[in-house]
């Protein structure tokens, strides 16, 4: 990778930064597609995003910002435009720099998680689903899953209230749709979906009982880092399927590429529908 003067910078905005994978499969991409763009971390605490954010403004070198755990939804609110499913939402996890400073955000990780389930010859259509989780990840699953057609989605929140206001919202979107929330407890679910950070770089911790888990069903860790946390190994020692955090990434990583400098490029003429926020 040559960078240069006219290299678009991208920051990945985390809190840590430690455990990030998604620097080092964007930057290879670029390279391969012969992108002048480079990703780099920044580790943010939550309470400095606001000042971070009025300085990405002001950076006409910069593309955009991937955005991760704990900033998905709080950088949602620092937007000028929500396009898609993040308008719905209220969650981001990609932004675009345009050219007069205005910040413009999309969601796909759910985009990116179901994907990466049917390219690894796994349908979620008409699977009972246990998502652990209600923070700006999980929503993105949540919506996905539903669209992805689940026969029922029962969220497990450590705070019940977020939980259950999560759940109120999915209905709202999705009338049609079975939703509830429940306990950490994977008996009679086909699908059992992390979307927390329990069990992210060296904590012990499963979500779920793994003694809960059932035989055949399939097992899925948002976490990337380590590849196999302990509730995917705990799933295997219960003879069932998983699937590994790295899937959803790189399922979005060209998409990245495409809202982040081929958009701009166009004069953002592929926009999808948008909110214009307050």
């Amino acid at each position: 990778m040559t960078i240069d003067g006219r290299t678009r910078v991208i920051v990945h905005l985390a809190y840590p930064s430690a455990h990030l994978r998604t620097p080092t499969l964007f930057n290879a991409r670029c390279v391969e597609r012969g992108v002048n763009a480079v990703l780099v971390p920044w580790e943010i605490a939550p309470g400095d995003l606001a000042a971070t954010w009025a300085t990405l403004r002001t950076a006409r070198s910069l593309a955009g910002a991937i955005v991760t755990i704990p900033h998905k939804e709080t950088a949602a609110t620092h937007c000028d435009r929500l396009e898609g499913v993040a308008a719905e939402l209220g969650v981001a996890n990609i932004v675009r720099r345009d050219a007069d400073g205005a910040m413009t955000g999309r969601l796909y990780d759910g985009l990116g998680f179901v994907a990466g389930l049917r390219q690894h010859g796994y349908e979620p259509k008409g699977r009972r689903t246990l998502l652990l989780g209600a923070g700006g990840a999980a929503t993105a699953l949540a919506q996905a899953l539903l669209e992805a057609g689940v026969s029922e989605l029962v969220i497990a929140n450590r705070n019940a209230a977020r939980g259950e206001a999560l759940a109120a919202r999915l209905r709202r979107l999705n009338p049609d749709s079975v939703v509830a929330t429940g306990a950490a407890d994977a008996t009679g679910f086909d699908l059992v979906v992390n979307g927390t950070s329990v069990g992210l770089d060296g904590d012990p911790s499963s979500p779920v009982d793994i003694a809960t888990i059932e035989p055949g069903s399939m097992v899925s860790d948002i976490v990337m880092k380590p590849a196999m946390t302990p509730l995917l190994i705990g799933a295997l020692t219960r003879g069932a399927q998983i699937h590994q955090g790295e899937h959803m990434l790189a399922a979005q990583v060209d998409l990245f590429i495409d809202f982040l400098i081929s958009d701009a490029a166009a004069g953002n003429e592929t926009r999808r529908p948008a909110l214009r926020l307050a």
